[in-house]
């Protein structure tokens, strides 16, 4: 499964966006209203947990300065990556886009597919207000 979220536009440099999306305590800051949950593990690893969802464990995975920040599970029960892409748009603005990318029989695919994507692009709109 590969569910992409809108590409905003961030008042911030393509530098300053990856530093704060390779800070995990900073992904709080993104989360949806529905967020019940919330945790800093370390500094590779963070906890969260959706209204009506299971707790998951992000971890990131691998980066590249300035351009990309992949996090993945820490779980191979749901193996997943949400990876952000960062491009410059000049004049101290940047893009950013989140894409997923999971491993998923057909029937959980269905299951999750909506709330994922709601997910991502609530993650993204929420980048666009740094």
């Amino acid at each position: 499964m590969n569910l992409e979220s809108p590409t905003v536009t961030v008042a911030k440099t393509p530098q300053e966006v990856f530093d704060f999306l390779t800070q995990v305590e900073n992904f709080e800051q993104l989360m949806p209203e529905s967020k019940q949950k919330f945790e800093k593990i370390n500094e590779q690893r963070f906890l969260f947990q959706l209204k009506g969802m299971p707790e998951i464990v992000l971890e990131q995975k691998e980066h590249t300065p300035p351009s990309t920040v992949v996090l993945g599970a820490a779980s191979d029960k749901l193996p997943f990556t949400l990876t952000a892409t960062i491009a410059d748009n000049g004049n101290g603005q940047s893009s950013t886009q989140l894409v997923f990318e999971g491993k998923f029989n057909a029937m959980m695919g269905m299951m999750i597919k909506n709330p994922i994507q709601n997910f991502i692009n609530t993650l993204s709109e929420n980048i666009s207000k740094l």
